[in-house]
């Protein structure tokens, strides 16, 4: 799994990035071009591992920006609560060995690591991100309340200063993966990088390879790379890209902020290339093991492109310790351990076209993204699976080829019902459609909602204070929008005035989401009373 990866970052995707090893994989297997998460990281990764609604599971919302309506409440805990089981417990139970490596994000306590929730080996970060050359294992960051917390194996460990990270968890992986020579049991492997989450930080001679690639803008790389996905089959020739969004025309920046954007996107370009790197790395230890042949290997992001701008450390406001963290965004020093930031909304908008905005929301922009799977019985190497495919259905798929059954109950406590569709059907071919034009799938984050049944779908997005991007507020009321991703992929002309029985059809049946899951919404205001109400649908 990758870390805010843009939808055409990778060279299989119709990026100009160089991934031979992750596009290898997709020329051997087949692209998902159909597939969808959630908005964000830890919502995601919930579902992946439980096949469960992140509602059911724990993450309702991320656990950083819960709200005071929603501590406390059932499926907001913050992580994997118990009415999850995950499917490292079930594999492990079945006999297979169960290894982690990288960004676990779903709780920080003891009986919430990888270790307490069915891998036999790991070595985690906790939160959300790190430093990815671990300079926040410093003393100013702990003072800060900004450094990043490890695990290994369950203990507690420090991640070694100047190691980066996505080698070190590509090592990891590779170190697990040998362990298992000696062992004759199957192994299930989750290795989940850091990278190109921010901080966007890279070993200077992966960035050097980029110089100057990106002098023309983002305008122009979103133009080159909607042309490699129409040429690939990808995208429809005739499809209309969204607009960009809160992004200055490119010819309106001074030659000197040209030159800092360009070189963000030179660091951001050096991460997918060093995680592809390690995706190498890793596929030459499954061939050298002999294991290869016999391994399916997924491929995905864990969301859309992180558009969000951001040139600070991760929750520090007071200036005094801010100043301590020797905070360095110097354009010599871009892509440095002490440098932090992020590449904003221009850039991301160039990964995730045609789609409609970024990481955070339930337009394309957030949730669509890349997807490959490669290994045995998946048939016709190279083909696009252009069916709507769900992140839960990883669990389902998972285990029906290990041929282990999902139980109602764990370790004498009820679990969540599965969400998930399995997708061998699709894989070998022997169908070509996961989902059909009557069933429904929904989303809910940060009080942004959206339902899909068939191509039709309803968006639903309340503004937040400032723009803010994962606010924990939301302003009311807002409109129900309609579209037709078939003819209008990008979301670029709303149909509820046109439609409204469609439409009223997909609010229904979010209602019926929410009501099951126990979705919670934010408080109607008394000046909202009924109009809000009605725009939401209830």
């Amino acid at each position: 799994m990758a870390d805010d990866l843009g939808y055409s970052d990778l060279g299989a995707f119709g990026g100009e990035i160089e991934t031979p090893n992750l596009d290898a994989l997709a020329k051997a297997g087949v692209r998902l071009s159909g597939f969808h998460t959630a908005p964000t990281c830890s919502p995601t990764r919930s579902m992946l591992l439980t096949g469960s609604d992140n509602h059911q599971v724990g993450l309702g919302s991320m656990a950083e920006v819960l709200t005071p309506a929603q501590q406390g409440k059932p499926g907001y805990e913050g992580y994997l609560n118990d009415r999850s089981v995950t499917v490292a417990e079930l594999l492990r139970d079945a006999g297979y060995r169960t290894l982690q490596a990288g960004k676990w994000h779903l709780g920080l306590a003891d009986d919430q690591s990888p270790a307490a929730r069915g891998f036999e080996r790991s070595w985690a970060l906790l939160q959300g991100l790190q430093n990815h050359f671990g300079a926040d294992q410093d003393e100013t960051y702990k003072a800060a309340g900004a450094a990043s917390t490890f695990r290994a194996d369950g203990k507690v460990v420090t991640y070694p200063k100047g190691v980066y990270s996505a080698d070190f968890y590509g090592d990891r992986m590779v170190d697990f993966l040998n362990e298992s020579r000696s062992d004759s049991r199957p192994f299930f492997a989750y290795l989940t990088f850091t990278e190109p989450h921010w901080p966007l930080q890279a070993p200077p001679e992966t960035i050097a390879k980029y110089k100057g690639r990106y002098d023309a803008g983002y305008e122009a790389l979103r133009d080159q790379r909607l042309a490699r996905l129409k040429a690939l089959g990808l995208v429809a020739k005739e499809v209309k890209p969204h607009a960009l969004v809160d992004t200055p025309a490119w010819a309106s920046l001074t030659p000197e902020q040209k030159k800092t954007e360009a070189r963000k996107m030179e660091v951001y370009a050096a991460m997918v290339d060093r995680l592809d790197q390690n995706v190498g790395k890793v596929v030459a230890a499954l061939k050298a093991n002999g294991q290869y042949d016999n391994t399916v290997i997924v491929f995905l992001s864990d969301n859309g492109a992180e558009g969000t701008r951001i040139d600070t450390v991760r929750g520090v406001t007071d200036p005094a310790k801010l100043a301590k963290l020797d905070v360095d965004n110097s354009f010599d020093n871009l892509g440095k351990a002490n440098s932090h930031f992020g590449y904003g909304p221009g850039w991301a908008q160039a990964a995730t076209a045609p789609s409609r905005q970024v990481k955070g929301y339930t337009t394309e922009g957030g949730i669509h993204t890349p997807a490959i799977v490669e290994g045995p019985g998946v048939a016709h190497s190279g083909r696009i699976i252009d069916a709507l495919t769900h992140v839960s259905d990883v669990e389902a798929t998972v285990l029906e080829l290990a041929g282990v059954s999902r139980p109602q109950t764990y370790r004498g406590r009820a679990v969540a019902p599965t969400i998930g569709r399995s997708w061998v059907p699709v894989l070998t071919a022997q169908a070509t459609a996961v989902r059909t034009a009557s069933d429904t799938t929904s989303w809910e984050l940060f009080f942004r909602r959206a339902v899909r049944r068939g191509d039709w779908k309803a968006v639903y997005l309340p503004s937040a204070p400032g723009g803010a991007a994962y606010s924990r507020d939301a302003v009311l009321p807002a409109n129900w929008e309609l579209f037709d991703l078939k003819a209008d992929p990008g979301e670029t002309t709303d149909l509820a005035q046109h439609q409204p029985a469609k439409l009223k059809e997909l609010i229904e049946a979010w209602n019926q989401y929410a009501a099951d899951n126990g979705v919670v919404l934010p408080p109607v205001g008394p000046a909202d009373t009924g109009g809000a109400a009605k725009a939401a649908g209830r």
